[in-house]
């Protein structure tokens, strides 16, 4: 029956304590950015017709079945989300061990004690031994959190564990990207290094058919070093680019976690299947709904919380201690009717001068505005990007068309020049020049139809896709 009591009297008193809390109510700060995306001649082409892609998956953004099953391999083996994920499971047990607080703690006490008291200190004038055994079911100080400075740091701990779970979001969105990106870059450079063979293979096939007009001496020695130093210089950038291409399959690696096998990597630029179109929506308010975004406002409200905390503090505490048992001489008679204990022992600390508590209030009122203010700060960090975004979205295919126009103007070029000096016309000068301004050419085209695809990735990432 005392159990029983004892039991309900806990369960009233918890009851009675959650009740309320002294955080401020949170209100959402307002939004420091326009609501449209920037106007102009460079985003009069972007795409800002549709909703954002915040629920768009990674699988459906990435058309290419081989970034596909890298992206795959890299979720399941790269360290760095691996950490993200085990800072998200230590948060969330954080969070159990802040809300566990709310409740008391009950333990099972048993105990013994045997003292000898002597004659002169014994009220009977005799040496006295005595012999306690005690059992006991309680509660040692337990705080009744009338004042909700418990359940205020529960809510604390509560949304620290949602920033760092938007946190691993935004982790697995940036890792998607990196290993878009490198995929591309590994894909462009591959295709700069086939350039760079094709056109080795054309200035050694130009030398030796100078080298054989010199040797019977229809062209000057310089014409000769004019041809050799163009193959030089091919030679040197098919060295370079078999360099890069080595130093981009490492960097896919480490991001992937473990090392590809040649069919998964991609052969040029020309052969990866481009991701989805997609656009940016027609307001900024999306914003508010990526994953760094949401982190930094759950960081803000667990600011908000914890001045809940520190205003508790200038109230009274309420612990509360209470035991029931049984106790007897012998061992034996533990559990014999009549041997019950009990105890009760309420406290309430109430502070009266204690200057640091001010001081405390004080820096969560401060931390409150840093976390408004880094709040804010991402979302104008989200709408540069975006914005950015957006601009290379409303170019850049002019950009590829103009420079495919300028390698056909130039292609045509170099093939008139060196039939002009084939035919003794002109001098193997222009032919130089034709080949170096082709090859530059061909090199900015593959520049910036990776930048094209580089931007589509980005602007998918930025606008909040690809999380699971």
């Amino acid at each position: 029956m005392k159990t029983r009591l004892f039991l309900f009297l806990i369960i009233i008193i918890t009851l009675l304590s959650g009740g309320c809390t002294l955080a401020p109510e949170y209100t959402r700060p307002a939004s420091p950015v326009p609501g449209e995306w920037p106007r102009g001649a460079a985003y009069k082409d972007a795409k800002v017709d549709a909703g954002a892609p915040t629920e768009l998956k990674w699988q459906e953004f990435f058309t290419d079945e081989k970034l596909q099953k890298i992206i795959t391999i890299a979720l399941k083996n790269n360290r760095d989300l691996r950490l993200a994920v085990l800072n998200v499971e230590r948060a969330r047990a954080i969070y159990g061990v802040q809300r566990a607080e709310l409740l008391p703690t009950i333990n099972a006490v048993g105990s013994g004690s045997k003292a000898r008291v002597p004659a002169d200190l014994s009220s009977t004038g005799r040496v006295t031994t005595s012999v306690r055994y005690d059992v006991d079911l309680g509660v040692i100080s337990w705080e009744i959190d009338f004042f909700g400075r418990i359940r205020s740091l529960k809510d604390r701990a509560l949304e620290e564990y949602l920033a760092t779970d938007q946190a691993h979001r935004s982790a697995q969105i940036l890792l998607v990207s990196s290993v878009a990106c490198a995929y591309l870059t590994l894909a462009a450079d591959r295709e700069n290094l086939t350039l760079a063979v094709s056109t080795l293979e054309t200035q050694e096939t130009a030398y030796k058919l100078i080298r054989k007009r010199y040797d019977v001496g229809l062209v000057s020695e310089l014409d000769l070093r004019r041809a050799q130093s163009q193959a030089d210089a091919a030679r040197g950038d098919v060295a370079r680019y078999t360099q890069v291409v080595a130093l981009d399959e490492n960097t896919l690696n480490l991001l992937v976690g473990s090392p590809l096998t040649p069919e998964l990597l991609p052969p040029e630029l020309g052969n990866v299947s481009p991701p989805r179109e997609i656009s940016s929506g027609l307001l900024s308010e999306v914003l508010l709904r990526r994953q760094d975004v949401l982190a930094a406002e759950h960081r803000l409200k667990a600011t908000n919380a914890n001045i809940g905390a520190a205003r508790a503090a200038f109230f009274p505490r309420i612990a509360l201690t209470t035991t029931i048992g049984t106790a007897s001489p012998e061992l034996s008679g533990l559990f014999k009717s009549g041997q019950g204990t009990w105890a009760f022992a309420p406290q309430i600390v109430m502070p009266i001068f204690d200057a640091r508590t001010w001081s405390a209030y004080d820096v969560t009122k401060l931390e409150k505005e840093m976390s408004v203010a880094q709040y804010e700060k991402a979302i104008q960090t989200a709408f540069r990007e975006v914005a950015d975004a957006l601009a290379v979205q409303g170019t850049v295919n002019q950009q590829i068309a103009a420079q495919q126009s300028l390698v056909e103007a130039v292609a045509e070029t170099y093939r008139l020049s060196n039939a002009r000096y084939m035919k003794g016309i002109d001098s193997y000068l222009s032919v130089l020049d034709a080949q170096r301004s082709l090859y530059a050419a061909q090199q900015g085209l593959i520049a910036v139809r990776l930048a094209k695809l580089a931007n589509q990735v980005k602007l998918f990432a930025v606008l909040g896709g690809g999380a699971e």
